[in-house]
């Protein structure tokens, strides 16, 4: 591939400069554009941007950094742990996908968070005033049998948890248990926002399915709105740890956002001995993106010597059963996709389409956001 120019991040004018200043002094040439020519200073949205070759090793410079960590600080003004986030249900869902980031956390060196959310109703506000009182009261019960239900739950999770490491079933790692009152999405979308976990972990129902279980639907909206990668484990997943994962497919659409993501899932599995197969949904059969596939896929082995890549090119027609095809016949263990915008992959996150990847698929599905 011809070594043009990437967008590695886009900030503010004073953090833009000093980002330019940091990578600049290991030798790699920065260009800034979008500046306020006549007030620099207040300059918003400046992207800072470098050749395309200079990105592993510029994401490897922020990644060492400590002014762009993103660190949140605990009341003792200490920096955040490294963190695997689980959120769960108490099913045997969340139990596998608890296990896989059990392991994956002691990997990592990281801590884990088990985080379970459940929602208690309100007082809506068409209750007339002589009724309030009564309802409220009865409310008030239900809440507090609701949260007592939950940190029952919570406890007796912890403890098959404690059940599991004493056994040597799963690693002795660290780990804390949180309880949210909220809509399921939403709190494990906020927690991931303020603690900033290395990955999410979360269950899903495999296929042949027949009805939409909660933590299932819960997945496809933390997928649509959370900024950090969540891996979504069906059921039915045949390995409970990932050092069994051999082969991870890659979807591309070409877009300069894809390096970065392939960074993210390279990190993720850079101590892991895997395969990558690159496959990118065209709308029929075009010799240039068979071109351009053979060229990120170069790039890739450029960059990344260590590793094996393969790629393919996969009809968008009836796109998820030639996904499925090309899954099956290179015995995928993953399909990681970036979930960025503007691009082939995006309808597979729009709710029908996202629920039918989720529910009846039994691969796991490795999402990263750009």
């Amino acid at each position: 591939m011809e070594d043009k120019l990437v967008t590695l991040a886009i900030h503010v004018y004073q953090k833009a400069q000093i980002l330019k200043t940091i990578l600049e002094s290991e030798g790699i040439t920065v260009y800034l554009h979008n500046v306020n020519l006549i007030q620099p200073v207040v300059s918003s949205g400046v992207r800072v941007r470098i050749k395309e070759s200079d990105l592993p090793a510029a994401l490897k410079i922020i990644e060492s950094t400590t002014i762009f960590k993103e660190e949140i600080a605990s009341e003792l003004g200490e920096p955040l742990k490294k963190i695997v986030l689980i959120p769960v249900d108490f099913s045997r869902y969340s139990t596998q996908a608890c296990e896989i980031g059990f392991n994956y956390a002691h990997q990592i060196d990281a801590e884990v968070v088990i985080l379970h959310a459940y929602f208690t109703p309100f007082l809506p506000t068409t209750i007339s005033l002589s009724d309030s009182f009564a309802y409220q009261t009865h409310n008030e019960d239900t809440i507090a049998t609701l949260t007592e239900k939950a940190k029952i739950n919570m406890a007796a999770f912890s403890d098959f948890i404690n059940v599991q490491i004493k056994e040597k079933k799963w690693p002795e790692i660290s780990y804390s248990c949180v309880l949210r009152d909220g809509l399921p999405e939403e709190e494990i979308t906020a927690y991931s926002e303020e603690f900033k976990p290395a990955l999410i972990v979360m269950g899903t129902r495999g296929r042949n399915q027949k009805d939409l279980d909660l933590i299932g639907s819960v997945t496809a909206e933390v997928i649509e709105m959370s900024k950090h990668p969540v891996f979504a484990i069906p059921e039915n997943t045949p390995f409970h740890n990932l050092l069994e994962v051999k082969r991870i497919a890659f979807g591309t659409s070409f877009e300069q956002k894809d390096l970065i993501a392939f960074d993210s899932l390279y990190r993720i599995f850079e101590k892991f001995d895997v395969e990558y197969y690159l496959f990118h949904i065209a709308n029929r059969p075009d010799t240039w993106n068979e071109i351009k596939l053979g060229g990120i896929k170069n790039y890739f082995e450029k960059q990344y010597p260590s590793i094996t890549i393969k790629y393919e090119l996969i009809d968008a027609n009836d796109f998820a059963l030639n996904l499925e095809h090309f899954i099956r016949s290179n015995t995928i263990d993953i399909v990681s996709l970036a979930t960025h915008r503007r691009n082939i992959f995006t309808r597979i996150f729009n709710p029908s389409i996202a629920q039918k990847m989720l529910f009846h698929s039994d691969t796991p599905m490795l999402a990263l956001k750009n």
